[in-house]
């Protein structure tokens, strides 16, 4: 494993570090009334576009989906923002709207972060690990690995693994997330701040 960044993530970093930070910070200040959207966004991603995903989430918040419960399914399917599988993807989002005065009181309870993810994970139809850590991380908690191809990539990229691992267990994803959090103390840069390097680095964007 490199005790330093590849050349061309270390300058990738340099360019867009402030920007990183300001997406965290925004991540922190997303107002309690915005967090079920944002729910409803990471339930939508999952072999969707991310973009796609964040304009539903918009129409979403538009008709007031959490107030309204309305039949949605029209938005995901439209082909300016269609989301694969989404009838699924649309009983989720009822279930989660059904559950919500429940998961909120999880987000708000004196839980520490790991026990709150796994308590998000089993309580949200759709949510696996990964899915749970980018929910939170997406209204300001901070230390969990959203693990996906851009960030298993890089981790091979950064000489942390020869190949990509599976993370296709509890037990294997929270030994990635391990790996990463001491990779991230190696180089000196904080764990969420390389998850959006890495997707950066990917994608040539940072979303969400």
């Amino acid at each position: 494993m490199q005790s330093s960044l590849p050349e061309h993530l270390s300058s990738l970093y340099d360019a867009r570090a402030d920007e990183i930070r300001s997406r965290l910070s925004e991540y922190a200040s997303v107002p309690r009334d915005r967090w079920f959207y944002e729910l409803c966004f990471c339930l939508l991603t999952p072999q969707s576009s991310a973009v796609h995903a964040n304009q539903v989430q918009a129409q979403l918040e538009s008709c007031r989906f959490l107030e309204t419960g309305i039949d949605v399914e029209h938005i995901l399917r439209a082909p300016e923002n269609y989301i694969r599988f989404h009838r699924t993807k649309h009983r989720r989002l009822h279930l989660a709207r059904e559950q919500w005065s429940m998961i909120e009181d999880l987000l708000t309870s004196d839980l520490n972060a790991v026990a709150r993810r796994d308590a998000i994970k089993e309580m949200v139809n759709g949510f696996g690990l990964k899915e749970a850590s980018h929910f939170l991380r997406n209204i300001g908690h901070r230390g969990l690995a959203i693990i996906d191809r851009h960030l298993l990539t890089n981790l091979v990229v950064c000489g942390v693994y020869d190949a990509i691992p599976s993370v296709a267990t509890v037990q294997r994803y929270r030994e990635v997330e391990l790996a990463l959090l001491a990779y991230s103390k190696s180089v000196s840069i904080d764990m969420d701040e390389l998850d959006l390097l890495f997707w950066c680095a990917q994608t040539g964007h940072i979303l969400k």
